[in-house]
């Protein structure tokens, strides 16, 4: 069995990978939030930029993560494609998840589909991430851990959701995100020590990108795209702060007037 390290570069790729989960989940709670607040075509955007936020947070913290992922005795490569299909994946689950939750009538029969449908999403996501990789072995997996690993992700997507649901303040939705985020992260890497790789030494060219050829600048652009849309909802006004403006020019019209 070959040596597997899941901290390479020491605490960077951990730490980096939870910083993007939490900010994945507070941009998403925060939308899902302005979604509840919201009526029509203004709720529904608002819930599918809480889907992508969350859906790409997850991404990438996965492959941030795997950036410090390495196997003694052989290189290690990833399927272009199929690393692709696990972002559509995380993306679409996560967002029929939220939509559960933002248009469904009955709040506990929603955050039970929605919690159990995005929790499988994000498992769905993790796994076929880990199909995506290409060694010089045979990849195995310990199945109590797998099924604790789905247990967490079903887990930590129902309370990000109840949370998006019950929590308004900005100070408890930052306080959700970061456990939100530390369960997705322990999510993972109770995913990640399932693994166990029989390696077979070859001298043979691994097909597919390296991580820093594909992955890392993947990962990089999905970032940007976090932190920018975080700052986008952070200085968009809420509903109500659009009505006490209202309110507060009508006085100053009617004055004119």
């Amino acid at each position: 069995m070959g040596h597997l390290d899941h901290a390479a570069l020491g605490w960077l790729t951990p730490v980096l990978s939870y910083v993007m989960a939490c900010t994945g989940a507070a941009l998403g709670l925060r939308c899902t939030v302005r979604a509840l607040g919201a009526t029509g075509r203004s709720r529904r955007n608002w819930l599918v930029t809480a889907a992508s936020a969350i859906g790409t947070g997850i991404w990438t913290m996965h492959f941030v993560a795997m950036l410090g992922f390495s196997v003694s005795g052989t290189d290690i490569r990833y399927d272009v494609p199929l690393t692709i299909v696990s972002l559509l994946v995380a993306m679409t689950v996560v967002c029929a998840g939220v939509f559960a939750v933002g248009y469904g009538r009955d709040r506990t029969r929603a955050l039970f589909v929605g919690g159990l449908t995005t929790g499988l999403g994000v498992a769905s996501m993790h796994y076929l991430g880990m199909a995506a990789v290409r060694l010089h072995g045979d990849v195995s997996y310990d199945p109590a851990l797998v099924a604790l690993s789905v247990l967490i992700a079903v887990v930590a997507a129902t309370a990000a959701l109840w949370a998006a649901l019950n929590i308004k303040s900005p100070v408890a939705v930052t306080l959700a995100s970061l456990i939100m985020g530390a369960a997705v992260s322990s999510m993972h890497y109770t995913g990640m020590f399932a693994v166990g790789v029989d390696v077979t030494p070859s001298g043979e060219v691994l097909p597919g990108a390296t991580a820093m050829q594909f992955i890392f600048p993947l990962a990089v652009g999905l970032g940007s795209y976090l932190f920018l849309t975080s700052a986008f909802v952070a200085l968009s006004p809420t509903t109500g702060e659009r009505a006490a403006s209202a309110s507060a020019q009508r006085p100053v019209e009617s004055a004119g007037g």
